[in-house]
């Protein structure tokens, strides 16, 4: 044992070394702190209309997301959207959820959720009939992106033609985050 610490300067600057190696690799980990969660958020939203000779409807969606990675991204929103035609008008507050996935730069595809509160005027041949009720629409979309703006078709699977405010499940869009 004599023979290993007999020359105790090599040891100690061993020690030294490693134990100032590790403290410059903690300090460097404590001065570069990861990314607060509001640097990953980007603040935007989608508008869209579908429209024809006699018929129009549109929406304007605020949104905001997190970026987890290049890739994935989720978020909330809100909306509102309007619906006119003959004999039919409609309105709807609408509140979301996002999910984004980009396989590439420049394709996004999306999912959304989202819980509607419609309110609709039908005029009938025997009168008005207005009605008020929740309808859920899930939109899966695919886009094409360059730079801070996607333009693409979102398709709603849950379209039920009585009850949606919407003429038909497609609906182009364009999304714009910051």
């Amino acid at each position: 044992m004599n023979l290993i610490f007999s020359n105790k300067k090599p040891v100690f600057l061993f020690l030294f070394f490693l134990i100032s190696t590790y403290s410059n690799v903690f300090a460097q980990e404590i001065s570069y702190p990861k990314p607060a969660f509001w640097d990953n958020v980007r603040f935007g939203g989608s508008l869209g209309a579908n429209f024809s000779d006699d018929y129009l409807s549109g929406f304007l969606a605020p949104k905001a997301v997190y970026d987890f990675n290049k890739f994935a991204s989720a978020g909330t929103g809100v909306a509102g959207s309007f619906t006119n035609a003959p004999r039919y008008t409609a309105y709807a507050i609408t509140g979301s959820i996002i999910g984004l996935f980009r396989p590439l730069p420049s394709i996004q595809l999306s999912t959304e959720f989202e819980e509607n509160y419609i309110s609709r005027s039908i005029s009938l041949e025997g009168g008005n009939r207005e009605e008020s009720y929740w309808y859920p629409a899930l939109f899966l979309g695919a886009g094409y992106t360059t730079g801070n703006l996607t333009m693409g078709i979102r398709y709603d699977v849950l379209y039920d033609q009585d009850k949606s405010m919407y003429r038909n499940a497609y609906m182009p869009f364009v999304s714009v985050y910051f």
